[in-house]
């Protein structure tokens, strides 16, 4: 069965200081169409005890998604109530397996993590996003990881 997903979001995470995790989630054989986000994990820039890990996404297409792959732990809109701050939350052990598509912006995969808290155990595997027929780019700050097999865009790990 193939899924058809505008968004998948796992955040606002850290919002407070003491925080329950998400751990243990799967997302396999889906598709995202024109969505702002694909593949999403966002925390607040702000201290917390929160944490997300054993995180595996695989087997996803992407159709002109605008951040299809993206972790953001300096979430603060509108610069209220966290600026200057960084995220509590830890990330580690997320799993990126066999993403293809396209991107509606030149990044494909955005790693903004904590300078006090960075991602940790990030894994691309056989990864394929272009942006208008044309090599896509990476960011990445504060995160660790391995990559195997195609990794396109570039990765920044």
């Amino acid at each position: 069965m193939i899924l058809l997903f505008l968004s998948v979001s796992i955040g606002s995470l850290g919002k407070v200081l003491n925080e329950a995790g998400v751990q243990n989630v799967t997302l396999t054989n889906s598709v995202f169409s024109g969505s702002d986000n694909g593949l999403r994990i966002k925390s607040w820039a702000r201290p917390s005890n929160g944490f997300v890990t054993n995180i595996l996404y695989q087997n996803i297409v992407m159709k002109n998604v605008e951040n299809p792959i993206i972790i953001d732990q300096n979430y603060c809109p509108n610069n209220q109530g966290c600026p200057g701050q960084t995220s509590g939350v830890k990330i580690s052990q997320v799993t990126y397996r066999n993403i293809q598509g396209t991107s509606a912006t030149p990044t494909a995969m955005t790693f903004d993590c904590s300078p006090s808290n960075p991602c940790r155990g990030i894994r691309l595997e056989g990864i394929n996003l272009s942006y208008m027929n044309r090599q896509a780019q990476s960011l990445c700050s504060n995160v660790g990881g391995t990559t195997s097999g195609v990794i396109m865009p570039n990765s920044c790990l």
